[in-house]
């Protein structure tokens, strides 16, 4: 607690006498108690029960747009012509073999291509014109002129359900074919069925009859568009081919002939694969002598192992069977040795006889090695001997094959020549076949899979998909003028605006209350608006170190925001707790503190800073109220310039005079905007308390008045939120909890008084009911925010 040194038995006013020689004469400047706030910006991302409760803040500005944009769908369905889709399947069939050479696995590239120019000459003009001619479309008004897709005659036409007629206009012939070409291409569609070879074709028109019919027309004409193409063999050409055949094929013989006889006359003989005698016999010798000379390495690397005494492990004594068997009696033998070794002397005859037994055995087995291992030695002998004789035949024939190359320089000219002219009539052949193969293929091109039949119901247009676009529009025009709207209104609707805006503190949260129950609810301590109040209270008690401002200014950006209310219940609610509170009533442009307390403004601030009080009239300056401890000094008579007044020295010796005789001096100032008193009276309290209307105050006007304050140094404490309406479908919901005498009906809506502007606000019984779910909402949406980030944070520790 505060030690208030200079406080005065209770219930005892100073006297104006006192205030004079103190303020006036002896009074001094005492220094301001700076009380600093860190200002909260947090920000948490997407508020999803904000966006949600926006909303259903603007939930009959959806509903109109939303039925307005079902209602213009709807419309613009019925304006819309019918449409009728029909669809036939086509089977585009690859040629197989041509050739018996070609016959290959197609690759899927290839098919693709196929297909793909399947569909481009199935959409082309040609195919298109032969549809027109096959049909006799240029005699068909009603398919050449239909009716627009979209006008105002056809909501008529579906009301009186009438049938649209044209008649044939007089153009010329070819005018009407480019009409039917083009209406044939512009509604005609074909798409590759995925993973097949088929082919949809569909086509749209107003008439279902026409939608069939040009759909089969065109499958149809495609098929004989292809036969037409291919029937066009040439047997010209055919017989070109079978004259250059004969040509090639004589000059293929006399080349033969010529090569045969010159290999005759010079001894040159070759075998099937184009190679020499010579050059065969070599080849073999080559491989003969490689293999030799590995062989003879293996045999050497035998030998050596051998001469190092590691004859007993090679391969071939190993895989020996005579030795394996010599050496399991062998170590049968040592075995019955070591055993009978503890049971006899080596002197014993019976050991001795084991001892010779295993002497023969180890004698027998030595000399089959000494076998194999001879063996492979010889066979060392025999490989280097078949070496070098090898290399000496190899050697021999390297000379005959430099003898063979003079001569066959010839010999290759005249193969060359042979082989230039088996290639050409290999190439004429394989043409020849192709001619004959592609004119017996001709027909197995395409087929027609499904035809299409007349549809009963048309494709266009839908009333459900129109609708969902409709909706679909209808939710981002609501959305845009949702946020519009937010954008062009600049109040306060929520105190996490004001502290995101200002940057300053929420100390108290205020509900809006109605004229007519305002002083109900101020009278009543179980109050919403009274528990509020006393919320405002302790946040002031605990806005410095020290607790509460000695001297605290209240103020506000703009007239009826609530300041005079706020004043005076603050000073009850201070007093309350056995504190001599003063108000002082600043506002001498327009007081009204006198008024809530029923006394005369005869005589107060005004008067004193003008120096026009009687001596008889200064008991009237300061008069006790009905409420313990709290004490009232009006405005006084209105003066012609309050600002000059409220900056003079007398103004900042009366506020320190009286903070001597009173624990709390709560000064009741003017508006901020427009005028200069508020930053003069600033300077001279020790804190400031700014109070912001709900819905009232522009945010302008906020920021305005409070950078005004801070630029004269003004210890703004925090901010007080009035006329807050904690049922709206807004932020309310977080904040109408805080009134715990309120939970059993709505919260009253604090309002001013003295005729300060209060609309009424009505009741709605959706909001009642609302509140209940929309708690258990923001409860669940809180608990699954902290659990997420409650696993984040787990697994980034």
């Amino acid at each position: 607690m505060r030690d208030y040194s200079q406080k005065l038995p209770m219930g005892r006013a100073p006297h104006a006498t006192s205030i004079a020689s103190d303020g006036y004469y002896g009074g001094f400047f005492g220094g301001q108690e700076q009380f600093h706030f860190s200002q909260r910006r947090g920000l948490e991302g997407i508020d999803a029960v904000g966006l949600f409760l926006r909303a259903l803040k603007y939930r009959w500005l959806a509903a109109a747009v939303i039925a307005a944009g079902l209602v213009l769908a709807t419309l613009v369905t019925f304006m819309q012509t019918p449409k009728y889709q029909a669809a036939a399947k086509l089977e585009v069939v690859l040629p197989s073999a041509r050739v018996i050479e070609d016959i290959e696995v197609t690759t899927e590239s290839s098919d693709m291509r196929a297909f793909q120019t399947a569909r481009e000459k199935l959409l082309s003009r040609a195919l298109a014109q032969r549809v027109v001619f096959a049909l006799n479309l240029t005699e068909r008004p009603d398919f050449l002129f239909p009716r627009r897709n979209f006008s105002l005659a056809n909501l008529f036409a579906h009301a009186l359900q009438g049938d649209h007629s044209s008649s044939r206009p007089d153009l010329p012939q070819d005018a009407l074919v480019r009409i039917a070409v083009a209406r044939v291409m512009s509604n005609l569609q074909v798409n590759l069925v995925p993973n097949t070879s088929l082919l949809t074709i569909i086509y749209r028109d107003q008439n279902p009859q026409y939608a069939r019919e040009i759909a089969n027309q065109v499958a149809q004409s495609f098929i004989d568009q292809r036969i037409d193409q291919s029937s066009k063999t040439s047997m010209q050409a055919g017989e070109f081919i079978r004259e250059q055949v004969r040509q090639v094929k004589e000059k293929l013989q006399d080349s033969e002939k010529a090569l045969v006889e010159y290999a005759k006359k010079a001894g040159i003989t070759v075998t099937g694969n184009d190679l020499s005698l010579i050059g065969s016999n070599m080849a073999e010798i080559n491989k003969a002598l490689s293999s030799a000379i590995q062989e003879n390495l293996d045999y050497e690397r035998l030998v050596k192992q051998i001469d190092a005494g590691q004859g007993g492990s090679l391969e071939q004594v190993m895989q020996s069977e005579a030795l394996e068997k010599l050496r399991g009696r062998l170590a049968e033998l040592k075995g019955d040795y070591r055993e009978k070794q503890y049971l006899f002397k080596p002197d014993f005859p019976e050991m001795r006889q084991l001892q010779s037994q295993i002497q023969e055995v180890e004698k027998q087995l030595n000399l089959g090695i000494d076998a194999i291992t001879g063996a492979i030695r010889l066979k060392q002998q025999e490989t280097i001997a078949k070496v070098a004789d090898l290399r000496r035949k190899l050697t021999e024939l390297e000379a005959d094959q430099s003898a063979y190359q003079d001569k066959n320089i010839q010999y290759t000219i005249l193969k060359r020549e042979v082989d230039s002219n088996r290639t050409q009539y290999d190439s004429l052949i394989g043409k020849l076949n192709e001619v004959a193969v592609g004119s017996e293929l001709k027909m197995q091109n395409a087929a027609i899979v499904d035809l299409a039949v007349a549809p009963v119901e048309p494709y266009s247009p839908k009333l459900p998909i129109n609708l969902a676009v409709g909706l679909l529009l209808s939710l981002g025009v609501t959305a845009a003028l949702i946020y519009i709207l937010e954008l062009v209104n600049n109040t306060f609707s929520n105190p996490d605006q004001v502290e995101g805006e200002l940057g300053l503190p929420v100390l108290g949260i205020l509900p809006l209350v109605h004229a007519d129950q305002l002083e109900q609810q101020l009278a009543n301590p179980k109050s919403g608006l009274s528990e509020s109040y006393r919320s405002l209270r302790t946040s002031l008690q605990f806005a410095a170190p020290d607790g509460a401002p000695r001297t605290l200014l209240v103020t506000s950006a703009e007239p009826s925001e609530g300041k005079s209310t706020t004043v005076v219940k603050l000073a009850r609610d201070f007093a309350s707790l056995g504190l001599k509170v003063l108000i002082v009533d600043a506002d001498m442009r327009k007081p009204s503190i006198h008024r809530k307390f029923n006394e005369d403004n005869a005589i107060g601030l005004s008067n004193i800073l003008m120096n026009s009080v009687r001596r008889e009239d200064v008991s009237g300056l300061v008069r006790r109220q009905k409420d313990a401890n709290v004490f009232l000094m009006s405005a006084g008579t209105v003066p012609p310039n309050p600002a000059d007044l409220l900056s003079s020295a007398r103004m900042g010796l009366i506020v320190s005079s009286l903070k001597k005789y009173y624990d709390i001096v709560i000064i009741d100032a003017p508006p901020v905007i427009g005028l200069a008193d508020v930053p003069i009276l600033s300077q001279l309290a020790d804190g400031t308390l700014l109070i912001v209307s709900s819905n009232g105050v522009s945010r302008k006007s906020a920021s305005v008045s409070l950078r005004r304050l801070q630029s004269v140094g003004a210890n703004v404490v925090g901010v007080a939120m009035t006329m807050f309406q904690t049922q709206k479908f807004d932020y309310g919901y977080s904040y109408a909890r805080h009134y715990y005498y309120e939970h059993a009906e709505l919260s009253p809506r604090l309002a001013e008084a003295e005729g300060e502007g209060i609309a009424h606000v009505s009741k709605w019984t959706f909001d009642s009911v609302a509140h209940g779910a929309r708690g258990r909402f923001v409860g669940w949406h809180h608990r699954v925010k902290s659990a997420f980030r409650d696993t984040i944070s787990r697994a980034f520790s």
